[in-house]
């Protein structure tokens, strides 16, 4: 295998905390001056979430965490609670990957959907979520955000 390609999606450990926030630091770093503050993922208290055996990452064949998934089980569906790669794996389909693994453990868990929300002003990821087959849901403000949110059956 090529060094620095995907190697494998898995459960996140401990150890990947640091890893994790540093990607989403990394990632979500460019969206502070549109929405004024940190975004939530940007805060988010990932050893927590790792611990619950909610995060999942990305690693290549050399090791270097190349992304991370946050998701769990909620009413009917898997809620996506946050994505991101960092942004010199960005366009590789790693974050393709996430998702698929994602709207995977939807199936497995025999729920028929994934919901996921965004900021409006991550005005990219408007485009990016209908062109994976996400329909927009609804919009609305919670904890001070402008969020847009989006459901795909599985």
């Amino acid at each position: 295998m090529t060094k620095g390609l995907l190697r494998m999606i898995r459960k996140a450990i401990t150890s990947d905390a640091e890893p994790v926030r540093a990607c989403a630091r990394l990632a979500y770093g460019k969206y502070v001056s549109r929405i004024g503050r940190e975004p939530a993922p940007m805060v988010a208290d990932f050893e927590a979430q790792i611990r619950q055996g909610l995060v999942c990452v990305s690693e290549a064949d050399d090791g270097v965490l190349q992304g991370f998934a946050v998701f769990y089980p909620r009413e009917n569906h898997l809620h996506l609670e946050n994505i991101a790669v960092a942004p010199e794996h960005q366009g590789k389909g790693i974050g393709k990957g996430l998702m698929d693994a994602c709207e995977g453990a939807a199936r497995d868990l025999g729920l028929g959907a994934v919901e996921l929300y965004t900021n409006l002003k991550m005005t990219e990821n408007l485009t990016l979520y209908p062109a994976l087959g996400y329909v927009e849901i609804g919009r609305r403000s919670e904890h001070g955000f402008d969020r847009v949110f989006f459901r795909k059956t599985v």
